[in-house]
């Protein structure tokens, strides 16, 4: 499953960064983030997390963060029921900053490979839902 979004903040893009980097806060902001463990946004840390979509299944899963520059990039790699990478890269714009999120994931589960071979509408909804309400989520109670 493949991601390739672009989105604009009317903040600068440390104030994005800052945001961003208040780990302890990630489990009010998005309330279907059951579990997560974090010390900070920096190389070399492993974010530990388990996500809960609006269908019958949790996805438990780590993050090794192999790069943060900041304000501009974080990536990381994923292991878990999801395996692959991902990355955000942030940069100043005319209204403030655009963040850039690109991610290349696939199910290591045989149960979440089945899904997303054999119902990819239902897969996809999944992961789009936790895209989109995630950013909803941080435009309303993070910024």
């Amino acid at each position: 499953m493949r991601s390739d979004r672009r989105h604009s903040f009317d903040v600068s893009p440390e104030e994005l960064w800052a945001a961003m980097a208040r780990v302890d806060c990630y489990q009010d902001w998005w309330p279907w983030l059951r579990r997560f463990d974090a010390a900070a946004l920096s190389a070399g840390d492993v974010w530990t997390a388990t996500v809960q979509p609006p269908l019958p299944y949790r996805l438990t899963f780590d993050l090794l963060i192999t790069e943060a520059d900041a304000p501009s990039v974080v990536a990381v790699d994923v292991t878990g029921d999801l395996e692959g990478t991902a990355r955000l890269e942030v940069a100043g714009s005319l209204v403030g900053s655009e963040l850039h999120f690109t991610s290349e994931l696939e199910p290591t589960r045989s149960m979440l490979r089945a899904v997303t071979r054999w119902a990819t509408p239902v897969a996809r909804f999944g992961h789009e839902w936790v895209l989109d309400s995630g950013l909803r989520q941080f435009r309303e109670r993070a910024l």
